[in-house]
């Protein structure tokens, strides 16, 4: 890959990048709706999902839509200072053990930093933060993140989903790909969504 497109391809993953923190911070907002699922048609600015609770929900593509993707990453690429998103499960003596990790472009660094309740599974919460230190162990690597207000200790099992951002296409959301879609209840009562994220190669956003 030549300079100029190198040049082209990492302001597009910023581009896209930048247009996912604004719809993930969104999310976080008290009339979000994070819809987990595969497609099972879209016309028009209409998406039809079929859901991980086994409904068909309607969502509303706003004006301007985009296409975010995702791809594999791996255990190596979750090191110290790298800014990371991962949800996690409290266990019984009090630890806490990561269902995914989301390893963020340098362009997304402090996207909803915190430690906050997340809908993965029951009594999961979100941790978005820079990784202050990590250390391999014999079932994956165990990571102290740091945000403002507080750090927390996480491990990260050798099976956990990673993975990180990637440039996507419209032509990408087709029927039978997985996708996450931060969306929000309208006055009417329906969901609206400005961005779209799709698993690339056949994966399945683990958020």
């Amino acid at each position: 890959m030549n300079q100029p497109t190198k040049a082209l391809f990492a302001g597009g993953v910023a581009v896209v990048a930048l247009a996912l923190g604004c719809v993930l911070a969104a999310a976080q907002v008290s009339n979000a709706v994070r819809v987990r699922g595969t497609v099972v048609s879209l016309t028009g600015s209409t998406l039809i999902v079929h859901s991980r609770d086994g409904a068909d929900i309607s969502i509303h593509l706003a004006d301007g839509w985009g296409v975010t993707g995702v791809v594999k990453a791996s255990m190596s690429d979750i090191k110290p200072g790298v800014f990371i998103g991962t949800a996690s499960l409290p266990q019984s003596d009090g630890s806490l053990r990561s269902l995914e990790v989301l390893v963020f472009p340098e362009a997304l660094r402090g996207t909803g930093e915190g430690h906050y309740p997340w809908d993965l599974k029951p009594t999961s919460m979100m941790t978005n933060a820079t990784v202050a230190n990590a250390v391999d162990g014999v079932d994956g690597r165990t990571v102290t993140l740091s945000y403002k207000g507080g750090e927390q200790k996480i491990a990260i099992p050798a099976d956990a989903p990673i993975v990180t951002i990637a440039e996507a296409q419209k032509s990408d959301v087709k029927a039978g790909v997985a996708v996450f879609i931060p969306a929000t209840h309208q006055p009417d009562g329906t969901l609206e969504t400005s961005r779209v994220v799709v698993g690339k190669d056949g994966l399945v956003p683990p958020m």
